[in-house]
């Protein structure tokens, strides 16, 4: 997957010029697609005082990112009937001071919890075991009305850990390991920081001068919200699993649910959250994702299921990378579009399909159901042609459930003649017939 010099130099321009102008010690960033990286590279110093450059491999702390392994797990827990994301948090933790917030709405923080775990983390750097942060939850406020807004929360990713912990039977991180990072070879993200890492520092204001950070604190109770590092390379492997998951780890569909619209973050409909991933939009592409922050350390990953490109920044000081991650995916993907795939015949459809197959009416209009890839699938002849179909697979004798697209979840029956030929068809109830019709007409 080559980049042409032109391509090469703009990125790496944006990458150099994000380190001078936010003024960090070192960024380093990559793009990539389908396993293959486009392009890797580190500017400046990932340790100031022992003047060690930044590359590729330089360990940083990537803070919430953990988040999205934490979702990741109480969706596996869930697809195992071990948790129900409308399950409220008392139903798992039961000494929970607000039992109330359910699991879905903490993973899109909505669930209205603080901000933080009682007490004063941030000043006093003493975080609290997670019989400390369970023992201060009556101090915890309810600060808005589950469902109402959204609010980010790591209480509500500390609670989840814990409920990740008791239904797994396993402390989290141990499920974490054995589930999610090492099935996906993610050698390179840890718990505590592996050399070579990054230091982190503080940029001091009015000089260009700097002071470390105390950053490789041990979140204990409170790991689930924000204690792994990571790498470029580790973090485009992560990325390019929601774009094509690895089913061992997680379903494709229960993937899928982790994207669905749950809150919107902003009044102009710019982001949005689902289960434990940030929904922005940037153009006409919809990018998942994360961003994390933790002292000297921040941290952002983005990638776009439509055309499978993920991009990765992190920094060792204080500057949001999510406009380096985001712009470097989006030039990325819109100067080397996908190439459209070459058409292939198929096997032909089965007996009990083909009389479904061609032209439909619902009322006034007109509906194609096709055989394609082995799946019978259904599009309005008004549905714009980059709108995906309806795609439905089977639900017994003549009868069929939408899998994804329109009516998803809706049923379709086939009622036929006496003669077995297909006589009409029952979409969400409603009568498909091979001519317009009016509404009542038999």
């Amino acid at each position: 997957m080559p980049a042409s010099e032109e391509l090469a130099r703009e990125l790496s321009s944006r990458l150099r010029r994000t380190q001078r102008d936010e003024r960090v010690p070192s960024v380093v960033a990559a793009v990539g697609r389908r396993g293959e990286t486009l392009l890797e590279e580190g500017v400046g110093l990932a340790d100031v005082e022992a003047g060690r450059d930044a590359t590729p491999d330089t360990q940083y702390r990537v803070g919430s990112i953990t988040k999205t392994f934490t979702a990741v797990a109480i969706v596996q827990l869930r697809d195992g009937g071990l948790v129900g994301l409308d399950d409220c948090v008392g139903d798992h933790i039961p000494e929970a001071a607000h039992p109330g917030p359910t699991i879905r709405r903490m993973l899109s923080h909505s669930s209205g919890l603080q901000r933080e775990p009682a007490g004063d983390l941030w000043e006093t750097m003493e975080t609290p075991t997670v019989d400390e942060l369970l023992g201060r939850l009556d101090e915890a406020e309810q600060v808005l009305e589950p469902g109402r807004w959204w609010h980010y929360s790591n209480l509500a990713f500390c609670l989840l850990g814990e409920v990740v912990a008791r239904r797994a039977g396993m402390p989290y991180r141990a499920w974490v390991q054995e589930r999610i990072l090492d099935p996906l070879g993610l050698s390179r993200t840890t718990w505590d920081p592996a050399d070579p890492r990054a230091q982190g520092y503080m940029v001091e204001p009015y000089s260009d001068s700097v002071r470390r950070e105390l950053d490789d604190l041990d979140l204990k109770g409170a790991d689930a919200a924000g204690q792994l590092w990571s790498t470029t390379g580790d973090l485009l492997r992560w990325g390019g699993f929601f774009c094509d998951p690895d089913e061992s780890v997680l379903s494709r569909s229960s993937v899928e649910d982790m994207h669905a619209l749950e809150v919107m973050t902003d009044e102009h409909w710019h982001q949005g959250w689902g289960l434990g991933l940030a929904l922005t939009r940037e153009g006409e592409r919809i990018l998942g994702g994360h961003s994390g922050g933790m002292p000297g350390h921040i941290s952002c990953f983005a990638h776009s299921r439509s055309d499978g490109w993920v991009a990765t920044a992190l920094t060792n000081g204080a500057a949001d990378m999510e406009p380096l991650a985001h712009g470097l995916l989006t030039a990325v993907a819109d100067a080397l579009p996908d190439l459209p795939e070459a058409w292939r015949t198929g096997d032909a459809p089965p007996d009990e399909v083909a009389g479904i197959l061609g032209r439909w009416w619902s009322e006034g209009q007109e509906f194609v159901f096709s055989w394609r890839d082995g799946r019978l699938t259904a599009r309005g002849v008004f549905t714009p042609a980059d709108a995906p179909p309806a795609v439905f697979a089977p639900d017994g004798n003549d009868r069929w459930r939408v899998e994804s697209g329109r009516e998803r979840g809706e049923l379709l029956r086939v009622v036929r003649a006496a003669d077995g030929e297909v006589e009409k068809l029952y979409w969400a109830t409603y009568p498909f017939r091979r001519k317009p019709f009016t509404f009542g007409e038999r």
